[in-house]
């Protein structure tokens, strides 16, 4: 199969072998980005995912509804949404870390859905949250509970998904197990979390593939870091086997401040530009994604590893 890349270039092949024709973006550089940095400003937290809203990403997670002692970067998560020029064609969501949090979430308003969050393995769990993975499952059901009466959906991210900076590898069973109690529980979808950057494209299959066995139909998202190297080849080796939905943070901004050398999201511009080139599309626009890099390195006042950023777009190389 023969596509054009956007006037940009000569048509490229598809590869018969990726069932992927379209890809979703969950940008999500304002919260997973921004949490393990310096707190900014109010202001400039909301000018972000306002830039980001006009770059073609279907979903933003925009702020997390966690305590400010705890991760004090995300600190006044309602005065910055409340600042963000919103976007009809962007689905906005918040992580929240229990029930109050989603009920301020919920207070706060406009919202497409919740995202809460849990670990695999209650290694990396206790160390995030102080609890074990049960004990999580059970905020996770309060999450459930507050967010159903305004009928807002909530998805739920694994953590540590493919290995546990404590606990070592984690047994692809053992996140499936997870994955159907959550489901059980009325999760609307899953986000597998590569947290420390552990996975490989082997484990990517594996991982992947145990969770749709046990649920076909629940919609599955991937969250990869580049820790070691890893996130594209690990993203095409999802694209491989059909997984179409992407987190990834602009200019590959953050990683959790809970592990151990967790820096390095995918990075929005790397992925869009792969796919892009690829004949895959994503509606994304790349030019916008990389002025919002521009922005944010100027936030956080150091360089980003995103390699687009600094090498520019394969068709601009001669031209």
């Amino acid at each position: 199969m023969e596509r054009a890349v956007d006037g940009t270039g000569p048509p490229v092949a598809v590869a018969p072998a990726i069932p992927v024709r379209t890809v979703t973006v969950r940008e999500v550089g304002p919260r997973d980005g921004l949490q393990s940095e310096a707190p900014l400003p109010v202001e400039a937290r909301a000018r972000l995912v306002t830039m980001l809203s006009r770059s073609g990403v279907s979903k933003i997670e925009a702020v997390s509804f966690v305590s400010p002692r705890a991760v004090p970067a995300m600190a006044g998560a309602a005065e910055v949404w409340a600042r963000v020029e919103r976007s009809p064609e962007v689905r906005y969501s918040a992580l929240v870390p229990n029930r109050r949090g989603a009920a301020s979430a919920l207070e706060a308003g406009g919202f497409a859905s919740l995202q809460a969050f849990l670990a695999a393995s209650d290694g990396y769990n206790s160390r995030n949250v102080g609890k074990s993975v049960s004990e999580s499952i059970e905020d996770v059901t309060g999450v459930l509970a507050e967010a159903s009466r305004a009928g807002v959906p909530v998805e739920c991210s694994i953590s540590a998904a493919f290995g546990d900076p404590y606990e070592g590898d984690v047994p692809p069973d053992r996140v499936a197990d997870v994955a159907e109690r959550l489901a059980d529980a009325g999760i609307a979808g899953i986000s597998l979390g590569d947290t420390t950057g552990m996975a490989t494209p082997t484990r990517i299959w594996a991982v992947v593939d145990s969770v749709r066995t046990r649920l076909p139909r629940v919609p599955l998202n991937l969250h990869l870091h580049d820790t070691r190297g890893t996130a594209m080849a690990n993203a095409l080796a999802a694209l491989e086997i059909g997984v179409d939905e992407f987190d990834t943070s602009v200019g590959g901004l953050g990683g959790s401040p809970f592990a151990p050398g967790a820096n390095g999201n995918l990075p929005t511009e790397d992925l869009v530009h792969m796919l892009q080139d690829m004949g895959i599309e994503t509606g994304v626009s790349l030019d916008r994604v990389l002025e919002a890099t521009v922005e944010v390195q100027a936030m956080v006042g150091h360089p980003l590893p995103s390699q687009v950023s600094k090498a520019g777009p394969r068709w601009t190389v001669g031209g």
